[in-house]
């Protein structure tokens, strides 16, 4: 009998060509897979509703497979868990209903993004940019605030993202300091290719003193990339939550 089987993914993306399967390269989708393959035998396709960027971290990311093994739906979390490398963990599984799809019922996603601001590089901390120096997180929160709403976010798009429409919803930008942490969290219905990553680069030249806040409506109205401020580096930038109705 076919299951759907909707997981939840957290994972280190550092040794990661990103989530989605590719030739001869490691990836997220492409582990899990794997592990799915040696424990049941089955080739399932694992639908993850966000294909996030090389290097890119999860603590969010949500799948479903479907299945049909005798496997009960309880066992799977450990059984995957022994066969995934330690920098991928199915944190969560539970049996849904046939209709689910992680892909096209998300409503929204929400990332954050870490930037380490200490002199000292931290050896540690794989999940953060280190860009030491102070940066005017005041400046950078109003900024945020402005991209808040329904826009054409054209501007904050890759010229590799060709889909018809820039248009996107953002819910929630916030920017706040904790010592020399600054966590830039954005949600939205949905992101265009490496939109959170020039959002985070735009917002640090705004920290920097190199635009005023208000240069963000300007960005928004050129609807041009050149206009926006250099890609952030992928380290920093973490799915935290996918929301569904």
């Amino acid at each position: 009998m076919f299951r759907n089987i909707k997981i939840t993914i957290h994972y280190d993306g550092t040794s990661y060509h990103g989530w989605a399967s590719q030739p001869g390269m490691p990836t997220v989708q492409g582990m899990v897979q794997e592990a799915i393959y040696k424990l049941t035998g089955q080739n399932a396709k694992v639908n993850g509703s966000s294909r996030t960027d090389a290097g890119v971290h999860g603590l969010g990311q949500v799948a479903n497979f479907i299945i049909d093994c005798p496997i009960p739906t309880e066992n799977f979390q450990n059984a995957l868990n022994n066969l995934l490398p330690n920098d991928i963990t199915i944190a969560n599984v539970c049996e849904v209903s046939e209709s689910f799809d992680a892909i096209s019922d998300t409503v929204e996603k929400r990332y954050d993004y870490l930037i380490n601001t200490n002199l000292i590089r931290p050896v540690l901390a794989r999940n953060q940019w280190h860009r030491p120096g102070n940066l005017d997180v005041d400046k950078m929160a109003v900024a945020a605030e402005l991209l808040v709403g329904k826009h054409d976010f054209k501007s904050f798009a890759s010229a590799a993202d060709q889909r018809e429409s820039s248009v996107r919803t953002i819910t929630l930008c916030t920017v706040e300091q904790d010592g020399d942490i600054i966590k830039i969290s954005v949600t939205a219905d949905g992101f265009l290719y490496n939109m959170v990553r020039n959002i985070v680069g735009t917002l640090v030249e705004i920290g920097r003193g190199r635009w005023q806040s208000e240069y963000i409506q300007d960005i928004l109205d050129t609807k041009d990339r050149n206009a926006a401020g250099p890609i952030a580096p992928a380290c920093g930038l973490c799915l935290m939550e996918i929301y569904y109705k």
